[in-house]
């Protein structure tokens, strides 16, 4: 071979390692931007609301899911035209996700759901607090539309029975859900939880109470009962002592309504000058049950009143060592000396 043909083969050689070189790079690193991903342990999430832009939404991905190379981010965003389909919603990120899967998520909505939890709450600010803190939508909004009486009527509610929409219990819902489809799933769980088989015990509550009792009475009851005792176990016993009364004509008097009508949620002793508060909902002063519920009930309430006791009870008192329970009485002087056993008890330790 002479040196012009062997110089010209060794050029070849070379060329073609050098493309081979370029060729194994290039694959390298489209793998590596392929597979780029988190450093992180173990999952996490992103919150992408209807503030946020292509940088903001870097900027939260930087701090939340500390990317192995943010560049990767900026690459994929652009190819992606991702700040044109930035979609709001809470968006997993797992240690062995990609930023491209990340982005395709985003770009995509598709969005992991949250355990939204529906507390058991004395009033609607109460309530637009809690979920405000769990939804994106903010709790003032919801405040604002709790006090729209046009939103309320259309939810086929009044101020007074709002309360009765909840049904307290965890939900599986996206966390950027709009405000009316958050009532939309509100009314839907309502409507589910009053199935035919609650309904139907309507007609015996009613019997034993001797007045009709709807829907909305018995919501209303069961939030003086479960005002009363966070101990489910004594509930049907309590929602069962307060038909008594209804059945006799008896006012309810119950210390939680006139706490509920002072709107003075710190009041731990009910006293006699309380008792004059002027308004429908102290039971000490009007018969019958208040304009509507003093709490959101729970369903250990609701359920309490649905399937009473039956017993002779008219009166309770709350026990003298503070266990959460009551002792019950069937005549007045029996209540008297329990009466008397929880003042003494309340008074040594200074409770006013």
């Amino acid at each position: 071979m002479s040196k012009k043909t062997k110089s010209k083969s060794v050029f070849r050689n070379t060329v073609w390692v050098l493309m081979g070189c370029l060729l194994a790079a290039g694959v390298l690193t489209a793998v590596w931007l392929y597979r780029s991903g988190f450093n992180t342990t173990e999952t996490t999430y992103l919150y992408i609301d209807t503030d946020d832009d292509v940088d903001s939404v870097g900027q939260k991905i930087a701090e939340v899911a500390k990317p192995q190379n943010m560049r990767v981010f900026h690459l994929y965003a652009g190819l992606l035209n991702l700040k044109e389909h930035i979609r709001t919603g809470r968006y997993e990120v797992t240690p062995d996700q990609t930023m491209l899967n990340l982005i395709r998520n985003i770009r995509n909505h598709n969005e992991k759901p949250i355990m939204m939890v529906v507390p058991s709450v004395r009033t609607m600010e109460e309530m637009a607090g809690r979920l405000g803190n769990q939804l994106m939508i903010d709790s003032a909004s919801i405040t604002d539309y709790l006090k729209d009486e046009g939103k309320i009527a259309a939810l086929g509610y009044t101020k007074e029975s709002l309360p009765g929409l909840f049904v307290p219990n965890t939900y599986e819902v996206y966390w950027d859900m709009s405000i009316d489809r958050l009532f939309e799933r509100l009314q839907k769980e309502n409507a589910a939880f009053w199935n035919e088989s609650r309904l139907a015990k309507l007609q015996e509550v009613s019997e034993y109470a001797g007045e009709e009792m709807t829907k909305e009475k018995v919501i209303t009851l069961a939030a003086i009962v479960d005002s009363e005792t966070a101990n489910n176990g004594e509930k049907p016993n309590i929602a069962a002592l307060y038909m008594n009364r209804m059945r006799k004509g008896m006012p309810l008097q119950s210390d939680p309504t006139v706490i509920y009508a002072l709107k003075d949620f710190s009041i731990r002793r009910v006293l006699h000058e309380h008792l004059k508060v002027d308004s429908p909902y102290n039971t000490y002063r009007n018969t019958g049950l208040p304009p509507g519920p003093i709490r959101v009930p729970s369903i250990a309430g609701i359920d309490a009143v649905l399937n009473h006791a039956n017993n002779n009870y008219i009166y309770m008192c709350a026990k003298e060592d503070f266990s959460g329970t009551h002792n019950f009485a069937v005549n007045y002087a029996e209540h008297l000396l329990n009466a008397a056993k929880y003042v003494k008890a309340l008074n040594e330790r200074g409770i006013r």
